[in-house]
Order: C-alpha cells, then structure tokens, then sequence
C-alpha cells in the first residue's frame, strides 16, 4: 500500500513494533498524537493530512470507511488537544507539569556526589528504585567504592526537587555510607565476582515532604530477554562530566543502542554493551528503552540496565585508533536482588 503520512520513527516505535499485530491500534494512536500536535501548533482541521489527495482513496486504493476512520482518529486528537486548550491557563499548566513530573527520565534520575569529609571528590549518576514500598538509590558499585582507584568516599549528596511547576527549587539529601562500621549500600556476587552495581535504601522520613520523585520499579524491568535485539534503540539520562541544566538540576539524554547479544552475558560477565558516546560523571544512570503505546497508567520507559562504564581496547593506538565507543550496561534484573527483603551482602 503506498505510503499516506509520516509513521513513528525508531523512537516511537520499533521495527518490531510496527510488525505486530496490534498494528491498527498504535497506528490509530499514532494518528490521534499527530492531530493533537497539530492543534498544540494552531493548525486548524483542515491541515489534516488525511484530507490531502495523496492520502485519499483514490490514490492509496484503500476502502472509504478505512480512510474515513483515520480521518476521524486525527480529528479527535486535535478536538482533544483544543478542548485541553479551553481550560484555564493555570489548570493547563498544573496538568502538564504534574505529567512531566511522572515522567522516570527525569525524575527518576539525580546526580550523585560523592564526599570525603568536606573534600569533593567526584561526581556520578544515579535513579530511584522502589520495591516492596522500600525506596532506594541505585548507581554503580564503583562510585562508591573502588579500591583499585583507592576511592572510598564516606557520604554522598543528591538533589530532590520539592515543586514540579517551579524546577528551580530543590532539597539537598546527605548520605552516609557507613554505619557501625558497616557499609550502608547493597551488593551482589556472581559467577563473574563482584557486580558493578549498588543500591543504597533512602529513609521515606528524611526526604523532603513536597520531594518531586517519580521512582523505577520492577514494572520497568523487561518481562524476558527476547524482547529487545542488538541494534535496538536506548536513551540514558546522566550528568557526562558533571554536566547538566544546572537552572533546573535535570540530566541530559544520550542516545545509544545494544551493541551485542541482549540477554548473553558478555564474556561471560553480568552486563551487555550498549554503542554510544558517554563519558565520565554517567556511572549509575539508567539504561532505557522506550515502549512504544504503553497501556493506560504504565510508563513509557523499560529499564535494560545500568550503565557503569566505558570499553576500550588495551592495544589500540591512541594515535591511529579512535576509542571503540562501546559501554559496560549491568542487566537490570540484579536490581529485584539488591532490594529484596533479606539484607544483601556488604563490603
């Protein structure tokens, strides 16, 4: 059939996705979003596309009520939208900061700064994850301790946002990361060693009461390793070198994609490579990969791994050879362990 308007790119919608077989239902949705963005532009109706000639039957040989039922899908997006548009402004502006506010992406996602005494000594990422009604920061082992580099900081702060219309003001949480002499974060062994990934469970009573945090769970974690192939698309949110909206205290997302056999431990080791340029500060964030038209009240992020560090070639030439752009991404599954109800092993 040729082709009417423009489908969902990768993004929105993978090779995989416009293959199955609720296709009509993502394309419907598809065509409602477009109409709803038309009317967030100021376009009338009449910039339908279904009404252009090259979309009409006579062109497409389609039938009249299968044009006639597109037609209407981006219509009633489009009435949505400008019916949403009636609303006060206030109201308006209340809903779309409480959406954005749910949104894991970006405020799921805090930088984690790390500290010995007063003395500043790094600057990583981190997200929430709640399990069991229990809260916790997930970030990478290393950023917590890692004895090769005889990095041992003793606390860590992090930044929570108390108004999700007013992105300028925040909460700093200081954490320390022993208690009787006893590391407070949560790791895990297996067959590879030490897994490169930590959770440190966050007191609910010492979070600010108005805290804008929309938390990780395991409905983020993928259902099976089969849903997800090398080349797929992921976005990371992070703080590379510590650098962010510094106004608004949100990451930035960089764009990536599997880069080997998702669900086969790499070398034989917990995590996947994933191809994208990262840099230092990323450790922790989370590796995502978006669900094209999730159901009502479901987040539109699934949570593969965790990101903990770049790949390299011992015998590249820094002078001939350019760096292999390959990550380190910890399968997301370990974090049901970390969280789970019996105390984890320490360091």
């Amino acid at each position: 059939m040729p082709s009417r308007i423009p489908v969902p790119d990768a993004e929105d919608a993978g090779d995989a996705a416009l293959a199955a077989p609720d296709t009509p239902h993502r394309e419907r949705a598809e065509l409602q979003r477009q109409g709803a963005k038309a009317a967030l532009r100021g376009e009338a109706l009449a910039a339908n596309p279904m009404l252009d000639a090259i979309n009409r039957p006579l062109t497409t040989g389609e039938s009249e009520s299968v044009w006639a039922a597109r037609r209407d899908d981006w219509e009633r997006g489009h009435s949505a939208q400008q019916d949403a548009g009636a609303m006060p402004a206030t109201a308006v502006a209340g809903s779309a900061a409480e959406l954005r506010a749910r949104d894991e992406a970006l405020f799921g996602v805090t930088r984690v700064l790390t500290f010995s005494g007063a003395r500043g000594l790094s600057t990583a990422s981190g997200f929430f994850f709640e399990h069991d009604g229990r809260l916790f920061l997930v970030t990478s082992r290393h950023v917590l301790f890692d004895a090769p580099t005889a990095h041992a900081p003793d606390r860590i702060e992090i930044d929570l946002h108390t108004d999700a219309r007013d992105l300028t003001r925040l909460a700093r949480l200081s954490i320390l990361l022993h208690r009787d002499g006893l590391s407070v974060w949560h790791e895990a062994l297996d067959s590879g060693g030490v897994v490169d990934v930590a959770a440190v469970e966050l007191d609910r009573q010492a979070l600010p009461v108005d805290a804008v945090l929309s938390a990780f769970g395991p409905q983020h974690l993928a259902a099976g390793f089969d849903l997800f192939d090398v080349g797929d698309r992921l976005v990371i949110p992070a703080f590379p070198l510590g650098f962010f909206d510094t106004v608004h205290q949100l990451p930035v997302v960089r764009q990536a994609s599997v880069a080997s056999c998702y669900g086969v431990r790499f070398q034989g080791l917990g995590y996947f490579l994933t191809d994208g340029r990262m840099h230092r500060g990323c450790s922790g964030a989370p590796v995502l990969a978006r669900v094209d038209a999730p159901a009502a009240g479901r987040s539109r992020w699934c949570l593969l791994g965790v990101h903990s560090s770049r790949m390299d070639m011992a015998t590249r030439d820094p002078v001939l050879d350019e760096q292999l752009g390959l990550n380190c991404a910890w399968y997301a599954d370990v974090l049901m362990t970390l969280t789970a109800h019996s105390r984890q092993a320490q360091s």
